[in-house]
């Protein structure tokens, strides 16, 4: 069967895409050829979409319009919730821990959702907070998913807090372990008792979308478990990285009837996604950790982290 002719709607669509996703400001002779179009064609749509604001024109090059600047970040980060909520919460189902969704602003991570079990209801939430990339594994993971050159604003707001960059225990090290590996771990760098995964979710070379990050007590992260709650955030990040990567679609599935399954083996407490309601009212915290148990981490004290059934109070957890 033929495929059907493209429309004018798609080949403005097809041309905005191309100026969005291009690596230098592209050239119209550029564009066409990408786009498989006839020049004289891609220049009468370039006129529309410059004039309508989707494309600025700057010289014989051309760039995303003022009116991609325009789209709400907050109706951006509405549909990134809604697509990744199922992932987040099957996620959180089969690891039995808090998972949360965080973005990348300027020179921090943002967390934009979160699902929590019951059992990690002493954790507080970081919902909508910013996080520096010193201190939790969530701005970490996408820190090391950058170029050399966009981590520069992360790196000085480290380093204006009066956090080591260089040496074994500074921040690049962690960055470039982070990068080496792929995850970013943190042990009670923020907070004691909590202990964190992330990785990021990468759709195109040098540019994160998000991050995922399984949060829980330091326990959780032994060194016997971390291969597998390592191996489960992987299938999640990629499948999330699937889902974004995908044509868009008209629906957002709902989060689906998840059946009880066993545990990551050895892990402690109830499994289940509870308390978060959607991209904007989860409750929900983070965590992380460069160092592993056996080892302390550098702010780590010496008091033993609580199990997960004994009483404990509120705390910060890191992302």
């Amino acid at each position: 069967m033929p495929a059907a002719p493209r429309t004018a709607v798609d080949k403005a669509l097809d041309l905005v895409e191309a100026v969005a996703r291009a690596s230098q400001p592209p050239r119209l002779i550029d564009l066409a050829e990408e786009v498989g179009l006839h020049r004289a064609t891609a220049y009468r749509v370039l006129v529309d979409l410059v004039r309508r604001g989707w494309v600025l024109r700057a010289g014989d090059r051309y760039l995303p319009g003022t009116a991609v600047l325009q789209l709400s970040s907050s109706a951006a980060r509405n549909s990134l919730g809604a697509l990744a909520r199922p992932v987040l919460a099957a996620l959180s189902e089969r690891t039995g821990m808090m998972v949360n969704l965080q973005v990348p602003e300027v020179d921090r991570s943002r967390v934009i959702d979160v699902v929590r079990p019951d059992r990690l209801a002493m954790i507080s939430s970081l919902t909508g907070q910013a996080l520096p990339v010193h201190r939790f594994a969530g701005p970490l993971a996408l820190v090391a998913a950058l170029s050399p050159a966009d981590r520069v604003p992360y790196l000085r707001a480290a380093e204006e807090s009066g956090y080591p960059l260089d040496g074994p225990d500074g921040l690049l090290a962690d960055i470039e372990d982070a990068e080496r590996t792929g995850f970013a771990v943190e042990y009670g760098r923020n907070e004691q008792p909590v202990a964190s995964l992330a990785r990021a979710v990468v759709t195109r070379q040098g540019a994160p979308v998000c991050a995922l990050t399984l949060v829980g007590l330091g326990p959780d992260f032994g060194e016997a478990l971390l291969p597998g709650l390592r191996e489960r955030l992987r299938e999640a990040t990629d499948e999330l990285a699937r889902i974004l990567s995908g044509p868009g679609t008209s629906e957002v599935p709902e989060v689906p009837e998840v059946p009880e399954v066993p545990e990551v083996p050895g892990a402690t407490g109830a499994t289940g996604a509870t308390g978060a309601t959607g991209a904007t009212g989860a409750t929900g915290a983070t965590g992380q950790a460069s160092h592993p148990p056996s080892s302390p981490s550098r702010t780590t004290s010496a008091s033993p982290s609580p199990s997960p059934s004994s009483p404990s109070p509120s705390t910060e957890g890191p992302a």
